[in-house]
């Protein structure tokens, strides 16, 4: 059996949350609703009658989508190659997420990415510059 690529892993788990996530923000747009509600009614602005965090989390799992899969023109650059952007940006998409009430289950799954990149990130894993595949070893020998 080979090892675990963690970075593939989480990968797919994102490709999974950021659709949930684009799932929910278009049910936001007919049912706006806060998760926190049940506590304050100060952040209903945010879901209307404007539909300020419906917006951010269909724009965030938008690009989530074009970055994890990659699209063509983000595929090989140095932005789809870093895990410590990923590291940064995924709080972001998971604090917006868990703000809306149709949302939370996308923050989860995207916490438990989080938490899977940073995994590969503290072994020392790289994603490789062509989407999908491993990194290429150095044959024991030494020979070429």
């Amino acid at each position: 059996m080979g090892r675990l690529i963690k970075n593939h892993w989480a990968r797919l788990i994102i490709l999974a949350a950021a659709t949930y996530q684009v799932a929910a923000a278009v049910e936001g747009f007919f049912w706006p609703k806060i998760f926190w509600d049940f506590m304050t009614k100060t952040l209903d602005p945010a879901v209307k009658p404007i539909p300020v965090l419906q917006t951010v989390n269909l724009v965030f799992g938008l690009i989530l989508l074009a970055w994890e899969w990659p699209l063509n023109f983000l595929a090989g650059s140095s932005l789809h190659r870093s895990l410590e952007a990923r590291l940064v940006f995924l709080p972001l998409t998971a604090l917006a997420a868990v703000l809306m009430y149709q949302g939370t289950n996308a923050a989860i799954y995207q916490v438990i990415g989080l938490g899977v990149y940073f995994w590969a990130y503290s072994e020392g894993e790289m994603i490789c510059a062509k989407p999908w595949t491993l990194p290429q070893r150095t044959p024991r020998n030494g020979r070429v």
